[in-house]
């Protein structure tokens, strides 16, 4: 008989919370049962504060028909879906809500109240999502971007998306991730635009422009994970074999390539959004509740990060 899968590296970031405050979090529209009870499983286990956003007769009536008790959380109303996600963004514009959740709306309605211009969550850096996975077969927790916000992101957009997660990375312990950029050979050519566009990435590294990560690419998929693969073809390099993040070539390749280890190799996915005020929890109702509070536990060390790094900031010199 199989010995039951573990699942130390998601177990390690649920751990690293023990010692923080509940992160405040609005949580926009949840509306069915895996948005509602992930949200209270993770306020269970003191991860997150939540403040409910959406309609309080369809809230409420879930909750009874859960056998949830839910009288002693905040709940803001609203009348509809859209409405929720517009709720959400202002609670945490107000400062209420130091996260912001998606519930049972779909991540294109949340997100256009995000990067609403007037009224959402936008900074200087360009959105981008981070898979944060639990791969059982790789001796890391392996980060993978973007495989859910950008679809065609171009070299500018690659250089916030590619900063984005080296941050995260700092959050959760990794102190300089060594970022692989994905293509389907090591090589450089025109023939396959994502070769130079890896190349130009690395030189931007060199000369500053970015920083915090030790960064690779072209690479291929195999020698970036695979020592051995490495080996082979002659790869000299500290990122290649031991990759902490995956940086794709689109949106494409990316959701296939996280639903791929998902799905065939029994991996657990966690996923933020990143380069907004604040952290974004985006969960999936095919996520088991693990995935949930290791979403939930990303945003909380991501949020402390950024607390930290601000106060540093306002910190007068000696």
């Amino acid at each position: 008989m199989d010995e039951p899968r573990k699942h130390e590296k998601f177990d390690a970031l649920i751990e690293a919370c023990r010692t923080l405050e509940p992160l405040p979090t609005a949580v926009a529209h949840p509306c069915d049962e895996s948005s509602l009870s992930g949200a209270l499983q993770a306020t269970a286990a003191r991860l997150i504060k939540p403040i409910l956003v959406g309609p309080r007769g369809r809230i409420e009536a879930l909750a009874a028909r859960l056998k949830i008790d839910i009288s002693g959380l905040e709940l803001v109303e609203t009348p509809h879906s859209h409405a929720s996600a517009a709720k959400a963004v202002e609670v945490v514009r107000s400062g209420k809500a130091n996260a912001l959740m998606k519930g049972s709306l779909h991540t294109d309605e949340l997100m256009a109240e995000v990067v609403h211009p007037e009224t959402g969550l936008r900074t200087a850096r360009r959105v981008s999502h981070v898979f944060i996975m639990d791969v059982p077969t790789y001796h890391k927790p392996l980060f993978i971007t973007d495989a859910a916000v950008n679809i065609f992101p171009t070299l500018e957009d690659k250089v916030d998306i590619v900063q984005n997660v080296i941050e995260l990375a700092h959050a959760l312990n990794v102190p300089m991730p060594k970022v692989a950029i994905l293509s389907a050979v090591e090589t450089i050519t025109s023939k396959l635009p994502s070769t130079i566009v890896a190349a130009a990435l690395c030189k931007m590294a060199e000369r500053g422009q970015i920083t915090g990560g030790v960064l690779d690419g072209p690479l291929a998929l195999d020698n970036a994970i695979s020592p051995e693969a490495a080996a082979i073809k002659n790869i000299r390099s500290p990122v290649a074999g031991d990759a902490d993040i995956l940086l794709v070539p689109d949106l494409e390749a990316g959701n296939m390539l996280a639903k791929e280890l998902s799905f065939l190799a029994n991996a657990d996915a966690a996923g933020i959004v990143l380069g907004a005020r604040v952290p974004i929890i985006l969960t999936s109702r095919a996520d088991n509740v693990r995935t949930r509070m290791a979403s939930c536990a990303v945003a909380a060390l991501y949020a402390r990060a950024c607390w930290l790094a601000a106060a540093r900031a306002r910190k007068p010199e000696d």
